[in-house]
Parts: C-alpha cells; structure tokens; sequence
C-alpha cells in the first residue's frame, strides 16, 4: 500500500465545511484482499488498538468497526479508522472519515479530519506503517508511535490561548484561519478580517509593547500619573546593585529590565550576597543585560486581565513548590508533580513543569535545603519565588473578589502603557481592597498576556477570556464573512455571475 498523493484541504470542501486531508491510496497487491482473508491481520489489529472498539463504523453501535474486520473489508477503510484512531490517542479529538473507491482498480480516496496538520499527515503515515506490519505480520511499536505523535501534537498544534481565541470565534460562526507555523491566526474574511497572535490582536500597539517591555519605563509612565509602583532604579553592575538595594531600603526584588515569563527574577532579597547572585542570573536572563533593583512589596502576586478597557479576569499565582512527606527528597517530589500530565515543557499545556535550576537551587539554599533533602511531611518548599505558571506556579480565580478601585487602577496602567489587551501585575495582601490602603503596587504590566490561568485555574471558575477578545475585535451581530459564491460550467456563467452579483 503506498500514497499517490496526499492533499490538505484547509477550508471548506466536497466533504466537510472543516479541514480533511485526501490521500490517494493504491493498495497494490492488497487490492483483491479483505480483511477476513488476511491470517492473524484482524487479532493483531484489535490487539494493537484496542481502543477502536468505540468506533462504531456503518453498523452505528459499539464495536461495528471491529464486526466489519471480521466480516472482511478493505485496506482503504481500515487505514480511515487507524489513522483517526492515532490522532485521537495523540489527543486530538476528530473523528470523520471516508474511504471511497475511483474509477481506477486498487486505488482509494481516504479523507480523514484533521486539527493539527503536521499530526493528520504524520497519523497517516503511521497507519499505513501499522497497517503494513499487521499485513505481514511483523512487530509494531505502538507506543512509541503514539509517544512520537503527541510530540508532533503538542510541537504543532495552537497554544492556549491562541486556542481559547480562535474556539471563542468559532462558537460565534466566525471563520478562522491559521496563517502559519505559530499562533498567527486570521479571523473574518477579506476586509473584514481580523488577526490575531496568542493574546495580541491587530490593533495591539507596537509602541505599547515596546514600554511594556521596558520594565523600568512602564514604571516611571505608571508613577507619573498616580499609579503605585515599587521604588526602584536600573543598575550596571553587581555592587550598584547593592548600593540600590541600600538606597531604596531591603528587601528587595532583582528582574531584568527587559523581560517575561518570569526569568532571572528573584525576589524578598535581604543580603549583599543575595542581590549579588540575583544580579548575575537577571543580566543571564536580559536581553541586553539591563538589570533593575525594587523594593519588594509584601503579599501575594495577582495578574488582572484587561480587555479593551475592563477588567474581565483575576488571578491569584502561587509559586512553584512541593509539600514533603518524610520520605522522598525535593527531586523526587519535582519529579512527582511533574507528571501531572497537565504540566508541559511549554505553553503548550495547562501548567508548566517546575524547572531545578540554579534560582531554584538559591531559593533552596536560602531554606536551607538541597534536592536531595527529605522535608518532614506537611512541610511546604518553596522551588521559586516568583509565580509565574512558565516556571511551575499555579493559579486560583479571584475575579470576583477585585476591588473595584483596583480594577480601576489595572485599566489605567493598560491605557497609560498603551495596550487594548494586557495582563496587569499586581501585589497586594487583599485583591479585595484599595492598593493605597495596604500598600499595593502594580509591578508590571504585560503585553500579549498568557490566558492559561485564567482558562484553567488549580482552583475556581474558569473565565471566557476567549470570548472577551472575540467581543473586543467583533461587535456583537458581526460575523467576519462575506459571501463567497463559486460558478462553474460550460454555457452560461456570464449570465449566472451578473444575476448573483446584482442579486448580492
């Protein structure tokens, strides 16, 4: 059995208003044989993917598929099934298929639904692998496969919240559009089109994201229209460091003064010793090796979502830690948390995995622990301080709990920085009160903020964050089409095209 040809059919088409692939499948010798007349191909089949007893095929009940392998059917309709099959075990939910035969003997049209195409093309090939091995009986490394296909998945599909986005539109009768490899997503058609990149939109400002980069900037616009914003200054080398943690008094926050995800931050720091080792890890994470030194704020770490001038979730983040049990080490704790199949090595999941790196080892050491160490049970380590979810941090809803001078507060910080989406920082022991009154601070304001937290929070609702920045970009009514008529055949189309259009 080989492909002649595989297409992707991205748009609507002749079978199914969603994305198919169409592969030309010659079967070769296979042609004239069935599956009930194959030895040992139907046990080896089931036995490798059993889960197929759920496809329930043309007989419409469970296990029709496999009644069919046992009544005798042909290559072409198997391979529709294992190759949904595969895709579905790599985590992508499609399940529409058809194998039809052409006009030329052996030869098939298998279609089969696709997400992912990277995955779609890849399941393929692995079904027609899986296929040959069964054929002639030889081994099968089924596992594996699917191991390698969810790689493929989670390496190609859309991140969370390019995903959450383009789900929201698509709830709204929206059509959309990936127009590349990453998270550029075109929605509507034509002049009413809108694009979107993760959470950044068509009209983000490139001057908003500029200062929003710019830790240093964002906090002096913020401070120079009442905003509170920590103390704080950039500093060029290890000692000045100090001599800023001195001046603004201790403890102290060291970040890169451009930066995001929470890399080379290091907070609550006290000692000469510990802001120096925390300038050497922010200069690492800088982009150019700016650096800045703040007084730390007590409480807990917030992020706000602002979305065209409202606030429309909260979050409060926990940093990454472990709880002990008097038995394993911190490694070995990290390592248990980290399989919670919700935590990835990206954005690609809903929870990152929680990274023992050398911030970690300091905030480890400043415990006074090492990896290897046993915490009594109970105990809880903290691994970073920062709570960002890109180095391991969790997050619990708090959107009804924000006060609304705070929210305010949040509004005012996106407008001054100049962003129509943007995820507000916020430090305060009360979401639930005035900043002045506890002294709050907004630490940071975020561009093309992450929506993960906000979709799948460790604890309480989950918000339509989605639908907040589908709303922003398409007022309500609004669908993003324009009608698209095809005419085609061989007398009369002139006339049809002109009837059409002054009838449009």
């Amino acid at each position: 059995m080989i492909f002649r040809k595989v297409l992707a059919l991205r748009g609507p088409n002749i079978w199914a208003n969603f994305p198919v692939l169409e592969a030309w499948v010659d079967l070769e010798e296979l042609k004239d044989s069935p599956s009930d007349t194959l030895p040992g191909f139907n046990d080896r089949l089931m036995a490798w993917l059993p889960s197929m007893i759920e496809h329930r095929c043309s007989l419409g009940e469970r296990g029709g598929f496999f009644e069919r392998l046992r009544r005798g059917t042909y290559q072409g309709h198997i391979l529709e099934h294992v190759a949904l099959e595969l895709q579905g075990l790599a985590g992508s939910d499609v399940g529409f298929g058809r194998a039809r035969e052409t006009s030329e003997e052996g030869v098939y049209k298998v279609v089969v639904e696709y997400e992912v195409e990277e995955l779609g093309r890849a399941a393929l090939e692995a079904a027609r692998q899986l296929l040959d091995a069964a054929v002639h009986d030889r081994p099968f490394d089924v596992a594996a496969t699917i191991r390698h296909l969810r790689t493929v998945y989670l390496d190609a599909k859309l991140g969370p919240s390019t995903q959450a986005i383009v789900d929201a539109a698509r709830r709204r009768n929206i059509p959309t559009r990936r127009l590349n490899n990453y998270s550029l997503v075109q929605l509507g058609h034509g002049t009413k089109q809108r694009r979107i990149q993760a959470a950044e939109t068509d009209a983000t400002s490139a001057i908003g994201q500029e200062i929003a980069q710019d830790k240093d900037l964002t906090r002096a616009l913020l401070a120079a229209v009442g905003v509170p914003v920590p103390e704080g200054r950039p500093v060029s080398s290890a000692e000045d460091a100090w001599a800023a943690a001195e001046e603004v008094g201790v403890p102290v926050v060291v970040k890169p003064r451009y930066g995001n995800q929470g890399r080379g931050v290091a907070t609550n720091l006290k000692t000469r010793e510990q802001v120096i080792a925390a300038y050497q890890a922010a200069r690492d994470a800088s982009s150019d090796g700016a650096v800045l030194v703040e007084t730390f704020a007590p409480g807990a770490d917030h992020r706000l979502l602002v979305v065209g001038g409202r606030v429309v979730a909260a979050a409060r983040r926990e940093p990454a830690q472990v709880e002990g049990d008097g038995v394993r080490s911190i490694a070995e704790l990290i390592e248990q948390v980290n399989s919670d199949p919700r935590r990835g090595e990206d954005h690609a999941t809903v929870l990152s995995k929680i990274r023992l790196d050398a911030v970690a080892l300091g905030v480890l050491a400043e415990q006074g622990y090492t990896p290897e160490s046993v915490p009594p049970p109970g105990r809880r380590v903290l691994i970073r301080r920062n709570a960002n979810l890109s180095t391991g941090g969790t997050a619990v809803d708090v959107t009804e709990r924000v006060h609304p001078e705070v929210a305010a507060r949040a509004v005012e910080a996106a407008r001054m920085v100049g962003l129509d989406i943007a995820g507000v920082d916020v430090v305060a022991e009360d979401i639930g009160r005035p900043l002045e009154e506890q002294g709050g601070v907004i630490v940071e304001v975020n561009a093309a903020p992450g929506l993960r937290m906000h979709l799948e929070p460790s604890e309480g609702a989950s918000r339509p964050v989605g639908e907040a920045i589908v709303d922003l970009l398409f007022p309500p009514g609004e669908d993003g089409r324009i009608p698209i008529v095809g005419v085609t055949g061989v007398n009369g189309k002139t006339t049809t095209t002109r009837l059409i259009a002054h009838i449009l």
